[in-house]
């Protein structure tokens, strides 16, 4: 995406986990952090960070987001006292090559007895872009070692980002944001099945293009030589019950109608078929400028630690015209579901509204 191309965010110095005594120690040990006395909080859950990830292990959460140079893990029992988490550089690329440059949107899955890093990068244009994959037998992520399994990629091997994996009746889907061509302009949702959490085994399927107005607000008037891209990106899979969501962020980062869109199918349904899935024709969720946030997208999703609430994850600016530098900053927000069991984002909160945390957070 070429908003995003070279940007680099801002982060906190990193805390060793030699510090706190956790290198070897097993999740719920790790994340054992000085976690705010108030049962409230309010947005952003940290300065900085774009394209928020943020997976559940026996009782921890690990979270990661773009940093643009390297790949960062934090642990907490608390999402909304990342400030006070555990956090480590758990991959640092190369000098050169096809890993070497823009580190984005990486996600942490739990697959088969191991973890999994799926990141995109690119060598330094923003053509090469593709997605790869690491490995990590240990319990926990934040210790062990990271071994590169390699490039995730279907028989296309075409311009590739924000990889997520899921698990559906027990078959494993590679879903991603791709070009149809080779050339930018436009960013599509593709699909393929996965043989293992590194090998695609099967062609890949376009789920969703930008059809609609909300989703083709993308004028790049920096750029004469590209004056204009439409984007479907960040896909993340949300299973209730029989029905499987699909939300993606549609419209260009660098404006401020970056906005959830939706798709939907049912459990038992082939995937890998586009008829499958049923996409709604209006957004989901998207800025609210009395409220004072701008540019809302590339969600994830987690449950509360009692597992009775379902929250939303994602990224969003202060102002207008921040667009996808490192302004974004992380935030989460309850949701719910309505009686047809859609789910009902509602609207950004500001940042100067409080929210009870999470149930049962300890």
């Amino acid at each position: 995406m070429i908003a995003r191309f070279g940007f680099w965010l801002r982060t906190a110095v990193l805390v060793s986990c030699a510090v706190v005594s956790a290198q070897c120690a097993p999740p719920g040990l790790l994340a054992q952090t000085a976690s705010a006395a108030s049962d409230t909080f309010t947005n952003p859950l940290l300065p900085h960070g774009a394209d928020p990830w943020v997976t559940q292990y026996r009782g921890t959460y690990f979270y990661t987001q773009t940093t643009g140079r390297n790949l960062t893990l934090w642990a907490t029992r608390d999402m909304t006292d990342l400030a006070h988490a555990v956090h480590r550089v758990v991959w640092t690329p190369p000098a050169d090559g096809p890993t070497s440059r823009d580190i984005w949107a990486p996600e942490l899955h739990r697959l088969d007895g191991r973890w999994y890093l799926y990141f995109a990068a690119d060598s330094g244009r923003n053509e090469t872009h593709r997605l790869f994959v690491l490995e990590n037998a240990s319990d926990d992520p934040l210790s062990g070692s990271w071994q590169m399994k390699g490039q995730v990629t279907d028989s296309t091997n075409k311009w590739a980002i924000d990889a997520t994996v899921a698990e559906i009746d027990g078959q494993k889907y590679l879903l991603w944001a791709g070009w149809p061509g080779d050339s930018n302009g436009e960013q599509d949702i593709y699909i393929a099945h996965l043989k293992n959490p590194w090998t695609v085994d099967s062609e890949r399927v376009r789920l969703s293009r930008p059809e609609y107005p909300w989703e083709q607000v993308g004028d790049l008037l920096s750029d004469p030589a590209l004056p204009h891209v439409d984007v479907n990106e960040g896909p993340e899979i949300l299973q209730h019950g029989d029905d499987i969501f699909l939300t993606y962020s549609a419209s260009g980062c660098w404006t401020d109608y970056y906005a959830l869109g939706l798709l939907q199918a049912r459990r038992g349904s082939n995937l890998l078929d586009p008829k499958s899935w049923t996409k709604l024709d209006h957004f989901v969720f998207r800025m609210d400028k009395s409220a004072g946030v701008f540019g809302t997208g590339h969600n994830s999703f987690f449950r509360s630690p009692d597992g009775k609430q379902d929250w939303l994850l994602y990224h969003a600016n202060d102002a207008s015209g921040e667009g996808c530098g490192g302004q974004r900053s992380p935030r989460a927000q309850p949701f719910t579901w309505d009686s047809n069991g859609l789910p009902v984002f509602g609207s950004p909160v500001p940042t100067s509204q409080p929210l009870p945390k999470p149930s049962h957070t300890q």
